[in-house]
C-alpha cells in the first residue's frame, strides 16, 4: 500500500456533514482531497478559508472530469441516486452517506452498476465505526449478556425537520445499522406508527418495532419534537443488561449483572417463583477515536485492497428495505410488514 500512488478524492455537499468529510480525508494517509463542490457560494468561500489547497466548484460535473478515484456525496437523499450512478459509471469509487438511496429500486441499481465497473460502493453508517459500537459487539458476541432478549433505542432532539424524507428516513437508519451488525441479523417485519403535524407529508416523530425470527424485539423511538436530545440504547440479555449513551463523555457503556430467572423445577404453582438479581453496575473503559476518521480510511483500505466495505451497498440496502417496510406500516396504520431482502449472490 505504501508503493501505491495517493488516492484523489472528491466531496459533493459543504452543508452539515461535507465539511467533516473534507477534514477527516485530508487527515488521511495516502489520500489527497483534491475538490470539494456545492452550489452555494458562501460554503465554498468557507471550505477555501480553511482548506487553501483544496479545489472548489459549483458544478460537480467538474469532479467527473477531474481525474480523481473517488468521490463522497453528503447531499440530499433524493440526490444519491442519480450522483452515484453518474459517479460510478465514469468510473469513479463512490461514498454515500446514510441512506443510501430514497428507494431499494435505486440502491440495487447503484449496487449493480458498482460490481460491473468493478468499483467500491460504501454506505457512510458511522457508527459502525464508533469506539463504543464496536466494544458493545465484543462484549455481545463474548455471551456476557447472555441471548439478546429486546432492544429500546431513543434517538430524539428539537429538529432538523427534513423537507424531503420523514423522520425514519432521518434518523433511524442509525440504530437500524448498529443493531443489524451487532446482532449480525435483520427483522423479518416491521411495524411502525408515526404522526406529522407541521406538514402532510413527513411524520416528525415514529415508533417503530423490528421482529426477529429468533424472538428478539426491537424499538425505535425516533422524533425531531422532542425538547432533549437523547441518543441512548437499552439491551436486554438473558444474563446481563447493557445501557449505550452516545452522549456522554465519559460513561458510555454501562452494563448491568441484573436479571430475572425462573426455577429450574417446581411440583406446583405455589412453588414457582421468579428470582431478581440485582448485581454490580461496571463502567468498561473504551479507546476513543474519531468514527468517521476510521470510516474514511477504510473507505480507502477497500479500495487500495479491492476488499469489500463493511458498509457495503448491501448493507445499505438492507436498512433501505426496513425503512420502506416501516413506511408501509405507517400508512397501514401500524400493521406488521414484512421485510423482503434481494439475493446477494446475484
Amino acid at each position: 500500500m505504501k508503493n501505491k500512488k495517493p488516492l484523489k478524492i472528491g466531496v459533493v455537499g459543504c452543508g452539515y456533514w461535507g465539511p467533516n468529510l473534507i477534514r477527516n480525508f485530508r487527515q488521511q494517509n495516502n489520500c489527497v482531497m483534491q475538490i470539494c463542490c456545492d452550489q452555494d457560494e458562501d460554503r465554498l468561500k468557507r471550505m477555501k478559508e480553511l482548506y487553501p489547497e483544496v479545489e472548489t466548484t459549483k458544478d460537480y460535473h467538474e469532479l467527473v472530469e477531474a481525474g480523481i478515484d473517488a468521490v463522497a456525496l453528503a447531499t440530499p437523499v433524493s440526490t444519491h441516486y442519480p450522483l452515484g450512478m453518474e459517479f460510478l459509471k465514469a468510473g469513479k469509487h463512490v461514498f454515500i452517506e446514510k441512506p443510501i438511496t430514497r428507494s431499494s429500486e435505486e440502491g440495487l441499481a447503484l449496487i449493480r452498476q458498482a460490481k460491473e465497473n468493478n468499483r467500491i460502493l460504501m454506505v457512510g453508517h458511522t457508527f459502525e465505526y464508533t469506539a463504543a459500537v464496536n466494544k458493545i459487539k465484543s462484549i455481545i458476541d463474548s455471551g456476557e449478556l447472555g441471548d439478546i432478549i429486546y432492544i429500546s433505542s431513543t434517538r430524539v432532539n428539537l429538529g432538523l425537520l427534513q423537507n424531503d424524507i420523514n423522520v425514519i428516513w432521518d434518523l433511524a437508519p442509525h440504530d437500524i445499522s448498529i443493531i443489524s451488525y451487532l446482532l449480525e441479523k435483520n427483522p423479518v417485519s416491521v411495524n411502525a406508527q408515526g404522526r406529522s403535524h407541521y406538514g402532510k407529508e413527513h411524520e416528525e416523530v415514529a415508533m417503530t418495532t423490528m421482529n426477529y425470527d429468533n424472538g428478539t424485539i426491537a424499538f425505535l423511538h425516533t422524533s425531531w419534537l422532542d425538547p432533549n436530545k437523547i441518543r441512548k440504547m437499552v439491551f436486554v440479555g438473558s444474563k446481563k443488561m447493557l445501557v449505550y449513551d452516545d452522549i456522554s463523555p465519559n460513561e458510555k457503556i454501562k452494563i448491568f449483572d441484573k436479571g430475572i430467572e425462573k426455577p429450574d423445577y417446581y411440583d406446583n404453582f405455589g412453588e414457582f417463583q421468579f428470582s431478581y438479581r440485582y448485581g454490580d453496575i461496571y463502567i468498561p473503559k473504551i479507546d476513543e477515536y474519531e468514527a468517521l476518521g476510521a470510516e474514511c480510511g477504510h473507505f480507502l483500505d477497500s479500495i487500495n485492497n479491492n476488499t469489500t466495505p463493511r458498509s457495503d451497498g448491501w448493507s445499505g440496502l438492507r436498512v433501505v428495505k426496513i425503512i420502506e417496510a416501516a413506511n408501509k406500516s405507517l400508512r397501514l396504520q401500524g400493521l406488521s410488514v414484512p421485510v423482503e431482502y434481494e439475493n446477494e449472490a446475484r
